[in-house]
């Protein structure tokens, strides 16, 4: 009965040592086990090994993790005292180093990432800094990840949150940006002014020269129709001296006869003319008609 409790007993005693001696390593993490207190092995996820009371195992995260650096005053290169705030994404890469090179990763890289946002800022004017937020992270990311390598730590980027100078210095520079925007509305202002003036000027040159072309093609015009008048003019006078020559040579007086008839027809003047007179041929001859004469009055005869 005995023998049997004793069985037992080491059974039970057997189970907890096997117990005792399991560890499970999740894939997130890596365990370092130290035997005696001296580095042995590192373990990678699943189900590992050790010896109670002899090993012990250490896990250690190795998944991406975020420091908050915190605010902190920054004196500039224009002496300027800046609040900055910036976070720190890192990961453990070699976990042996981690735990052996460096007391505490998250402190030793805090204190190094505030060490360093002063050192880089503080070479760069508020304004410079401002506007090189990326130039800030990336050199920072490269200084921390540099000095950061023997203790088995990865600096996966860094990301300023803020840089901000005091309330009177902020007042200030606001002032400064409306003051810039208005003097930039006012130039565009003033070029809006000046294009409206430049076209309203175009325009006025445009109507002048159109009217002075339309003066000159009237004048062209009215030249055009007195030389034409004039030659219509000269045309007639050299029918005229053409018909003078055929029918009135040397014989003025009928010709001023010939005027008078058309006057005559064309004030609606009656005149007597005399059978008798050139005249009557004349006329007949350049119209194409027979024109009677007006009979003379003569003593009545026995016949008649």
């Amino acid at each position: 009965m005995a023998f049997d409790l004793l069985w037992i007993v080491a059974g039970i005693f057997a189970l907890i040592i096997i117990a005792m001696s399991i560890r499970i390593v999740r894939p997130v993490e890596k365990g370092v086990v130290e035997r005696f207190g001296k580095y042995s092995h590192t373990s990678e996820a699943g189900i590992s090994f050790i010896i109670p009371f002899v090993d012990r195992m250490i896990k250690v995260n190795i998944t991406e993790r975020m420091i908050d650096v915190g605010s902190q005053n920054v004196i500039t290169k224009d002496k300027l005292n800046a609040i900055v705030d910036a976070v720190i994404y890192y990961r453990i890469k070699h976990v042996e180093n981690s735990l052996y090179q460096v007391n505490d990763v998250r402190s030793q890289l805090t204190t190094l990432a505030q060490t360093t946002l002063r050192a880089v800022i503080g070479q760069m004017s508020l304004t410079e800094a401002n506007e090189n937020r990326s130039i800030i992270n990336t050199k920072i990311e490269e200084i921390l990840d540099k000095e950061t390598a023997n203790y088995g730590v990865d600096v996966l980027r860094v990301e300023l949150q803020r840089i901000e100078p005091p309330q009177d210095v902020q007042d200030s520079m606001n002032k400064v940006v409306k003051a810039e925007q208005e003097k930039i509305a006012a130039q565009d202002l003033a070029t809006a002014a000046e294009t409206r003036a430049d076209g309203e000027k175009r325009a006025f040159i445009k109507v002048a020269e159109g009217k002075k072309q339309s003066e000159i093609l009237e004048a062209d015009g009215h030249g055009q129709a007195i030389e034409r008048l004039a030659d219509a003019e000269a045309n007639r006078v050299r029918i005229v001296n053409e018909a003078i020559q055929k029918y009135f040579k040397n014989e003025a007086q009928t010709y001023k006869a010939l005027e008078t008839f058309r006057d005559s027809f064309e004030n609606g003047t009656k005149y007597v003319i005399d059978s008798r007179s050139n005249l009557v041929n004349v006329m007949s001859e350049m119209a194409g008609a027979n024109i009677v004469p007006l009979k003379q009055k003569g003593k009545r005869g026995s016949g008649e």
